[in-house]
């Protein structure tokens, strides 16, 4: 479903935050990413929604290059990404229903498709009873919940989780893997990035491990080398 063909990245003052990566994912699987920062990954999954542009190589999606689409092909294709960040990034002036609402709208779905589906992914995720709370009456893992809520409604294939616990306390993060596992289960390919070696323990599938723009190691049986 994806490939990284020979990609690298070099900004006008020279630091190189990818150096000849090639990778492939395939549907329906779970990859952790780990490195220390600066390693590259951010700027790694930043590539598949066009966010970043390679100064060589290419990434594919389906065998499309993702940096030859039109804005129109392009905005086609970031709905069926669905981005997960470590601040959150909710409006904090809308209600929960409201912040997950703002992500269907803007996409098309009408009022009988949100009232639907919202109620619904925050079954999923574990937060039914707190659907008209503001992001200000949340902790910070039930922010993160909400977060990923907002990701899945538009039932996209790829979920980015890019370091979402990395503002959490161990509780709360272990509960957001044992969420992103849960879609994984249900069909979906998730990119997990990540310093924490008790996430990768605690996933144990296969792991990318990234050092100053390069892929020193691609692990199937999920072990931290860091």
């Amino acid at each position: 479903m994806i490939y990284y063909d020979k990609v690298s990245k070099v900004y006008p003052d020279k630091t190189v935050a990818l150096d000849d990566v090639s990778f492939g994912i395939e549907p329906k699987e779970f990859v952790t990413i780990v490195g220390h920062s600066g390693a590259g990954k951010t700027t790694l999954m930043k590539m598949l929604i066009a966010e970043e542009w390679p100064t060589d190589g290419a990434v594919f999606f389906e065998s499309t290059n993702i940096h030859k689409l039109s804005k129109k092909e392009m905005s086609k294709l970031r709905r069926r990404i669905g981005m997960v960040f470590q601040d959150y990034r909710l409006i904090p002036t809308k209600t929960v229903y409201e912040n997950i609402a703002f992500a269907m709208e803007a996409i098309g779905r009408n009022d009988a498709e949100v009232a639907s589906d919202v109620p619904h992914v925050l079954e999923l995720v574990d937060l039914g009873h707190k659907i008209w709370n503001f992001p200000r009456e949340l902790s910070g893992g039930e922010r993160q919940r909400v977060a990923i809520a907002r990701a899945i409604v538009t039932q996209p294939d790829i979920i980015i989780a890019d370091e979402p616990t990395g503002n959490l306390d161990p509780v709360n993060t272990y509960e957001i893997i044992r969420i992103l596992q849960k879609i994984n289960e249900l069909g979906r390919t998730v990119l997990l990035t990540t310093h924490n070696k008790g996430v990768v323990d605690t996933i144990g599938g296969r792991v990318i491990t990234m050092e100053r723009g390069k892929i020193v190691k691609d692990d199937r049986s999920g072990r931290y080398i860091l």
